[in-house]
């Protein structure tokens, strides 16, 4: 945990201990009569309402905000063991705002037993409601990994502070009551669209949960902002209910959000596993230098290849190429000029011929290239290989010299292993060399 983040984790609970101070100890001790007017965000009602035609025992509104703030708080304390476990920044962030939220609800849960201070208490429920929202709001971008907490917050939460605990004392409740609806309506909404807009990046039923609930809340306070002065009693309670239902739902979006994101992380990780496995893998069977397939890879194959073969009648035909006097270029134009000419051979190969067919690097200087086709095809395909490497060598300014000698074999239907066949391809090979066809491939001895 960072330093941050513990500063975060104290400043909440340190707010939440000094709600918890607040709040009567015995039932019904102090309680007061508040309107339930603000309840989908905490605060009190307009001081335009008469608390005692709101409803009737006075308890009741007490025990439902104490009720709900226990609720914020159980659902804080659930959120964090999730932390513990997945020690993931947004949840933290959620954390910070379900313990901002019930101690919203605690401050305004007592009779302070003076108009000034309950405004006081009204104006700080509505800042801690405020900061819930805004910490919702931080925890998206939490989520897609921009943990930077931007200052501005911190700088914009001090006057906020000031004006909703010192402007109930000069100009009433309701100076702080609209600008506390309209703001926390914005920043709720605020959040709501971002979570929307994580659903749809990457379809995550718990972010649209979130989204959705936040939308709705932050409706229900400019609704309120609107209509407070003209609330019933029996209307402000079904508020309370529909509210709570909904902040019900919204820890549940929390907690789907925090699976999905482990099974989200869960495929990516294995998806990365898969490339990782997929790369090593062709690391293991190709040659570094020419990128046609290794010998090791041959030896994979080539069983099942037979085996193909033979079930299903398949002509197949192995080509062993070798490049005529490369030990030349090699001494005379160095190492690197080699190394040049095995990546121009391997690519005239892999070129012309047909995407069934594998080019392996044998060894040295020297190509196998295993063909689904008769030996006749596969002699009239090594003279276009042929041409086309003397043609691509005199292009790229190698000596006339430079050719490939070719040998051919079809596989036989009775063939059960490759040695044999490599070796008669080798001697035909050496065969079309020793005729003396420099740098122009014919036809295989027979």
């Amino acid at each position: 945990m960072t330093r941050r983040t513990a500063r975060l984790v104290a400043a909440a609970c340190a707010v939440l201990a000094l709600a918890m101070a607040t709040v009567p100890l015995a039932e019904g001790a102090g309680a007061r009569p508040v309107s339930p007017a603000p309840i989908a965000t905490g605060a009190q009602s307009p001081p335009t309402v008469e608390r005692s035609e709101l409803i009737g025992p006075a308890q009741a509104i007490v025990d439902l905000r104490w009720l709900g703030g226990i609720g914020a708080l159980v659902l804080s304390a659930l959120l964090l063991l999730l932390y513990a476990y997945r020690r993931r920044m947004f949840i933290l962030e959620w954390v910070i705002a379900w313990v901002l939220l019930a101690g919203a609800l605690f401050v305004v849960s007592r009779e302070y037993g003076n108009a000034r201070l309950d405004g006081v208490a009204t104006g700080f429920s509505q800042f801690l409601i405020v900061c819930s929202s805004l910490a919702v709001v931080q925890s998206i971008d939490n989520f897609r990994q921009r943990t930077r907490i931007p200052r501005a917050y911190f700088i914009g939460l001090l006057p906020l502070f000031i004006w909703f605990t010192l402007a109930p004392l000069a100009l009433g409740t309701r100076a702080v009551l609209v600008p506390g609806y309209l703001m926390a309506a914005g920043v709720q909404a605020t959040a709501g669209i971002g979570y929307l807009r994580t659903l749809r990046h990457t379809g995550m039923l718990g972010a649209g949960l979130i989204g959705a609930v936040f939308v709705l809340i932050a409706g229900a306070n400019v609704w309120l902002t609107v209509s407070a002065s003209q609330l019933s009693s029996g209307f402000s309670l079904q508020i309370f209910s529909v509210t709570a239902i909904l902040y019900v739902f919204a820890g549940l979006g929390m907690h789907l959000m925090v699976f999905e994101d482990m099974t989200y992380e869960l495929r990516r990780t294995n998806r990365r596993l898969e490339a990782a496995q997929g790369e090593l893998r062709q690391l293991v069977i190709t040659d570094a230098l020419t990128g046609c397939f290794n010998r090791r890879h041959f030896e994979e194959i080539i069983g099942r290849e037979i085996q193909r073969h033979r079930r299903y009648e398949i002509p197949l035909s192995l080509v062993f190429v070798d490049v005529d006097h490369f030990k030349a270029v090699n001494d005379s134009l160095g190492h690197e000029a080699g190394d040049r000419v095995l990546k121009l051979v391997a690519r005239v190969l892999v070129e012309h011929v047909r995407q069934a067919d594998y080019v392996f690097r044998w060894g040295g200087d020297e190509f196998l290239i295993l063909m689904s086709c008769a030996e006749e095809e596969a002699r009239q395909q090594s003279r276009r290989l042929g041409d086309a490497f003397a043609k691509a060598a005199a292009d790229a300014g190698f000596p006339s010299t430079l050719g490939l000698s070719v040998g051919c074999v079809e596989m036989p239907d009775a063939a059960t292993s490759a040695d044999a066949i490599v070796r008669l391809a080798d001697e035909r090979m050496y065969l079309d060399k020793w005729r003396g066809r420099k740098g122009k491939v014919l036809t295989a001895g027979r």
